[in-house]
Parts: structure tokens; C-alpha cells; sequence
């Protein structure tokens, strides 16, 4: 176990530190979010954070899963720490699949370890799949455990290198049932290093699958795309159709975004939100997710946003952060009337995705209220895109209002919060 020549005071870290986070909810309402072994400061212990929350916003340090990395990872990989737990519940068994690498190495191992509870103890089951630094494949890292409508168990894996793949489970123990490295879902070209990671699939209404993945450097220009498919083994495609697979297309614009860095008049400027999982917590879900601040991009902390899902079953994220009790809870608007006001306004296209873009200022007035058609339960199409419309908190102002996200036909998102009434 690795630790500071001065241990760093987890008590005041709140949400803080937390980088590659998933959370969960128990049977008594209490979330539990497990993330990856870093502190912006340096090396930390090993064994996979774990904090504790009521409402998704305010977080308290509960300490580490396990006593280390488990000595079949350490052996294999030389891991110090473990990244990117993905915590799931089968049945009355709680499992968490842990990665063990060391950074730029393929030498990496998948394992898995069980519980009764989120809180443990946890048990070593052993290792689920394996890489080796010289050996073509995928990186056995970033592992998200998830269910088909079929009710086969998957894995999917995988960060930069060969991409993303799908390996099938043994329901009933965990571990690989299928051949590795199993079966691709994702990739990016060499022109770009690959740089793709941190997969979550997610149903999505009325059936499929969507493929949310984390592109680029995790340091600055890490952003969030997604890809959709009617199997959960693929094949995924953005919104305009090209293949999250195509390694011969512009890598730039391949898969359809949903957040990147970004800045809200008065607010802090957000940079690198990324390797994002989803929670479902009864009929809502939320984007899980961490984020740096621009001012000093060490840092990275955990945020939540609400989820959503436009009339035609793309998925969307809220430009605010979830709010907790907060939260208005009624009903979404169904008039287009309703949306008219001053909005502020941010776009996430291709050519800026690395980067922070700042939010405008965007009037809707009567002519862009007449051509606009609503298909019930906040959603609308506006001429040049589809928007789900909903309750928020105005982080910035502290305020309750209305927010939309919406995609384009090329798969460019744009989030909204009014700001000022009619």
C-alpha cells in the first residue's frame, strides 16, 4: 500500500478527488460513489475511493473499498492504485469490477471483487480478463458490467489503443464466459492515438443501446460522445450514421456529443468532463461524471446532471449540475409557449470540442415559437434541432427555471437555461 510522507485530510474532500467515479444506490436511499485511487496532489493509498451522499451534491469521504491492490492485479500489472471501478448489483450480490494498470502500459488486469453491501466487505473473485503491453488487443482497463435485454451479462471494456470491446459474463459468477478480447464496439485511429475510453452503455427507450465513451486527453481536451445501436454488441453509430468503428473518416467527427468544457456567464469554467457512467434511479437517471477546473486543471472533482433522452432516443445532458431537494419537481412543459424568454446558451460542435466554450445569449421570441412543434413531455423540435425541456436550478444565479438540451442532425449539442422570463 502506498501512502504520503504526509496523508492528505480526506475529511474536507467532499466530491473533490474523485476522477473516474460511478455511483449507486442501497435499499436504505444512500448513494455510494466509488472512483479511482487520485488526489490532484500526488500518489494516495490504494483500494478505490468511496464516498457517501444523500442527494448527489453534498459528498463525504467514507474511506476504501479494499486494503490495496489485490495481490493478482499487483502481480500482473505493477499497479500502486486501482482506476475506474464500475459497481453493479446482481440479485443480493454487489459487484465491483476494478482496473490495474500503470499510465501509457497495456500491461493491464480487469478484476473483480463482491460484497453484501456498497460499504463491503469485499471479496476477491479473482481476475476477469487480462493485457499485455506487447500483445495486439485492447487495454484491460475501464471495465462497465451491464445486462442485455436477453439477459446475457457483458463487460465492456477498453481505453485507447485497439478501443472498446464487449466481453460476455458468467451470470452467476462474474467472470469471462466468452473469448477474449470479445467482440469490438469502438474505435479511433492512430492519427489521434486512439484516443478513446471510459465506455457506459445504457438502454434506451423503446430499445437499443447507447454507447456513451470519453474522447481525447484526459488532462484538457477529454470530452463526452455517445453512439447508439439496436444490439448491444453494435454496431454503434453517431447521429449522422458514420460508425464509431470507422478509423478511416475524420476522427474529429465521429460520434455524437453530448458535454465538453464549457463556461456559464458568472460561473467557473469547466474543462475535460469526462469518463462518465449513468445512474438509474427509478424513473431518472443521471450522468455521473469528473470535470477539472479551467483555473487549474489538476483539479478534478465529480459531477451529476440530469439525463434525458430526445423524441427520437438520443441521449442529452442538463448544462446544470444536479441540484438535489433542490430540484423542481413539476411536470415538463408541453406549449411551446412556454419556452419563450432570454436563454443563455451553449454550443458543443466538433471543431471545438476540446475546448471551453463560452455560453451566448439567445432570444425566443414569437418566430421561433411558431415554428416550433412539441411531442409532449418537454419535448420540442426547434428548426435544426430536437430538445428535451425540464425543471433546473440555475447554479450560477441560484434560481429555479427551465433548461433544454438538444442535438443537431450532425450530432452537435446545445444546452440552455433561461435566464429571463417573457
Amino acid at each position: 500500500m502506498t501512502v504520503l510522507p504526509t496523508t492528505p485530510d480526506t475529511a474536507l474532500w467532499g466530491g473533490r478527488h474523485a476522477h473516474d467515479p460511478t455511483a449507486v444506490r442501497d435499499d436504505d436511499g444512500t448513494y455510494w460513489l466509488f472512483s479511482t485511487d487520485a488526489w490532484a496532489d500526488g500518489p494516495v493509498r490504494a483500494g478505490v475511493q468511496v464516498r457517501r451522499s444523500k442527494d448527489l451534491v453534498t459528498w463525504d469521504f467514507h474511506g476504501w473499498a479494499l486494503d490495496g491492490v489485490p495481490a493478482d492485479g499487483a502481480t500482473w500489472s505493477g499497479a500502486a492504485g486501482l482506476w475506474a471501478p464500475d459497481v453493479v448489483r446482481v440479485g443480493d450480490e454487489w459487484r465491483m469490477y476494478w482496473s490495474a494498470s500503470t499510465f501509457g502500459s497495456r500491461t493491464s488486469a480487469i478484476g473483480l471483487a463482491v460484497a453484501p453491501h456498497p460499504t463491503g466487505p469485499w471479496a476477491d473473485r479473482g481476475l476477469v480478463v487480462t493485457s499485455l503491453h506487447d500483445v495486439d488487443g485492447p487495454n484491460a482497463i475501464d471495465a462497465n458490467a451491464v445486462v442485455d435485454t436477453d439477459g446475457r451479462h457483458w463487460m465492456v471494456y477498453g481505453s485507447f489503443f485497439r478501443g472498446i470491446y464487449a466481453l460476455e459474463l458468467d451470470p452467476a459468477t462474474g467472470l469471462a464466459r466468452g473469448e477474449a478480447p470479445g467482440i469490438l464496439l469502438a474505435r479511433r485511429p492512430h492519427s489521434v492515438e486512439g484516443a478513446i475510453e471510459g465506455a457506459f452503455v445504457v438502454p434506451r427507450p423503446g430499445g437499443g443501446y447507447a454507447l456513451v465513451v470519453s474522447y481525447d486527453s484526459l488532462f484538457s481536451t477529454y470530452h463526452v460522445r455517445v453512439g447508439v445501436s439496436e444490439a448491444l454488441t453494435g454496431p454503434y453509430v453517431d447521429r449522422a450514421g458514420r460508425a464509431l468503428t470507422d478509423l478511416d473518416g475524420d476522427p474529429a467527427l465521429v460520434g455524437t456529443l453530448m458535454l465538453a468544457g464549457h463556461a456559464l456567464d458568472g460561473g467557473r469554467r469547466w474543462l475535460a468532463p469526462g469518463h462518465a457512467s449513468v445512474l438509474t434511479d427509478g424513473d431518472r437517471q443521471l450522468l455521473v461524471h469528473h470535470v477539472r477546473d479551467a483555473g487549474d486543471p489538476t483539479r478534478h472533482e465529480v459531477q451529476v446532471r440530469r439525463l434525458l433522452w430526445t423524441a427520437d432516443g438520443w441521449p442529452v445532458v442538463s448544462p446544470q449540475p444536479w441540484a438535489g431537494d433542490a430540484e423542481p419537481d413539476d411536470g415538463p412543459p408541453t406549449d411551446p409557449a412556454a419556452l419563450a424568454g432570454t436563454w443563455e446558451v451553449v454550443t458543443f460542435d466538433h471543431a471545438t470540442a476540446g475546448g471551453v466554450a463560452q455560453s451566448r445569449t439567445v432570444r425566443v421570441d414569437d418566430d421561433l415559437l411558431a415554428a416550433t412543434r412539441s411531442h409532449g413531455a418537454g419535448r420540442f423540435s426547434w428548426p435544426g434541432l430536437e430538445l428535451v425541456v425540464f425543471g433546473s436550478v440555475d447554479a450560477v444565479r441560484g434560481v429555479r427555471t427551465l433548461s433544454f438540451a438538444g442535438l443537431d442532425e450532425d450530432g452537435n449539442a446545445t444546452l440552455g437555461t433561461r435566464v429571463v422570463q417573457p
